[in-house]
């Protein structure tokens, strides 16, 4: 699953499928958990087997910032 990021909006972006809703849950749970030990948690949304997420930095006035790009990299290792 090599889907780049697109930066869009003030936002890291990015799009995935999954087999079926189990792995994409699986998925989130994973990176959920890489989110909590950064205190840095995504805006996302999963639709049976397709994750969508959003990455910005709330305390910087809602831009990318290099949190983001490290957790982006964190989700990336996770696929």
């Amino acid at each position: 699953m090599a889907i780049e990021w697109k930066e869009e909006n003030n936002q890291l972006y990015k799009k995935l499928q999954f087999k079926n809703f189990s792995e994409a849950f699986a998925f989130m749970t994973r990176v959920a958990l890489e989110a909590e030990k950064m205190d840095h948690h995504p805006l996302w949304t999963n639709v049976y087997n397709t994750v969508e997420i959003r990455l910005s930095t709330h305390d910087a006035g809602d831009i990318v910032t290099e949190k983001d790009r490290k957790l982006a990299k964190k989700i990336d290792a996770l696929l």
